[in-house]
């Protein structure tokens, strides 16, 4: 099943790049996943971030298709063990006609219409990362379920 990762603006550290490559390279052995990177919204300097967080919006909810199963990358969202998300992204795949999309949000997070559009929120932790750094948790996490699913020695229970 194909998976997509969807995250506003580029990552800007090079640690961070060469991580988030290294986990997406791993993956390609185990689905079709793909990271498209949005554009970050021009002059948001001089917008509020309720102004912000609605322009992305606008801009993610023009690119969602009809078939995209959009779980939201969210510190409110449902925490899972590595072993639960797993079993929560095979049956995700199980979704009939349906494309998960994982989306991170921008610096303030989502716009109420993303979270209205969701179908699913999931924390990473119940602690705040920089939306750059979780690029990198998210890819780690998702190769890490590939690896249980397949029964792999790259989780130790």
């Amino acid at each position: 099943m194909k998976t997509e990762l969807w995250a506003i603006g580029k990552t800007n550290e090079p640690y961070l790049r060469e991580g988030i490559d290294m986990y997406v390279q791993r993956l390609q052995h185990y689905l079709a996943f793909s990271m498209q990177i949005l554009p970050d919204i021009k002059n948001a300097g001089k917008l509020s971030s309720e102004q912000l967080k609605a322009k992305e919006g606008e801009m993610i909810l023009q690119r969602l298709r009809k078939e995209d199963y959009l779980i939201l990358l969210d510190e409110r969202g449902q925490a899972y063990t590595s072993e639960a998300f797993a079993r929560f992204i095979e049956q995700k795949w199980q979704l009939p006609g349906k494309k998960p999309v994982f989306l991170i949000g921008g610096a303030y997070g989502f716009s109420e219409a993303v979270y209205a559009r969701a179908e699913a929120q999931v924390a990473l932790s119940r602690m705040t990362f920089s939306y750059q750094m979780v690029r990198l948790f998210f890819v780690e996490q998702l190769y890490r379920a590939m690896t249980i699913l397949r029964h792999e020695p790259y989780h130790n229970s």
